[in-house]
């Protein structure tokens, strides 16, 4: 099953909400769009930044669906499909499939705190019930569980499995993967700050939050390590990190739909339980976007 390795950058979208807070189709159309003239080489729909959870399963294939009609095939289309109920992450993943998604996103289950060997049972499942190669997701700080690099390296073996979103925030855990994994098989950060560590000991790029804000910027972040131009990178994670630290100021992705309504792309609308970007926090959010120019 794998193929094209997965490199570079990749947005994990956020999901734009109208000023009532239906899903906003022509927003949702126009910032994946965005996102495609910028050069992120995958877009990742329906994750956490894109508030999965408070969207109707109608609402999440529709989000899916749109981004697959405005990528035309250019870029995979990574489309979140997890749960911390096995078989609805089957249902899941295959509508998914059904609307034209590349590959999944498949995150640890949450709240379970599932031990090492249900989640290589969890993820084998799922594989074993749909077509799409998967991209496992290890977020411990959202799941509460951290899938070890022994679980990740043993899902890498199977051909199904095509990269691991790393976000553990242990680079030791990173570099672990990176040793031992086998051809073909990505190893993407999932945390901004640690993109450059992580490409310069081999790893492939990052599954982003900061280029929902700043495309252009982590998409040349990314080109410039995988050219092996330390320098070049070392530059524009200067240029970076007060926009990563503004994403981050508040839960992710509160202040990125702040920053983005900032720049008129969408509304700054969110679905309980987040609510949008504290009133004190404004203008340190809005200082980062002019230091890095992102505003007009």
């Amino acid at each position: 099953m794998r193929s094209n390795l997965l490199r570079g950058c990749g947005t994990a979208i956020v999901t734009p909400f109208t000023a009532a807070g239906a899903l906003d189709e022509p927003a949702l159309r126009a910032f994946v769009d965005a996102q495609l003239a910028a050069g992120v080489r995958m877009i990742i729909p329906c994750g956490s930044t894109g508030e999965a959870v408070t969207l109707t399963p109608e609402e999440h294939r529709r989000v899916v669906e749109i981004t697959v009609e405005q990528v035309n095939g250019r870029i995979p289309v990574v489309a979140g499909a997890g749960s911390n109920d096995t078989q609805k992450a089957i249902t899941l993943s295959r509508e998914m499939q059904a609307v034209g998604a590349t590959h999944l996103l498949q995150v640890t289950p949450m709240y379970n705190k599932p031990p090492q060997r249900a989640l290589l049972a969890h993820f084998r499942a799922i594989a074993d019930a749909c077509a799409l190669p998967i991209v496992l997701y290890n977020v411990p700080g959202r799941t509460a569980v951290n899938m070890e690099a022994a679980t990740t390296l043993t899902l890498a073996a199977d051909p199904r499995f095509v990269a691991v979103k790393e976000a553990s925030g242990s680079l030791a855990q990173m570099t672990e993967i990176l040793r031992e994994r086998p051809d073909g098989f990505s190893v993407l950060s999932g945390d901004d700050g640690f993109t450059l560590s992580l490409m310069a000991h081999g790893g492939d790029g990052v599954i982003s939050v900061a280029s929902n804000v700043a495309p252009a910027l982590v998409v040349a972040l990314c080109e410039a390590m995988l050219r092996g131009d330390l320098v070049e990178a070392r530059r524009l994670e200067a240029v970076l990190a007060p926009v990563i630290d503004a994403c981050f100021i508040e839960s992710n992705p509160i202040p990125a739909k702040a920053m983005l309504a900032m720049m008129g792309h969408m509304h700054d609308v969110l679905r309980l339980p987040l609510v949008s970007l504290a009133d004190a926090l404004r203008d340190r959010v809005r200082s980062a976007l002019e230091r890095a120019s992102l505003l007009s």
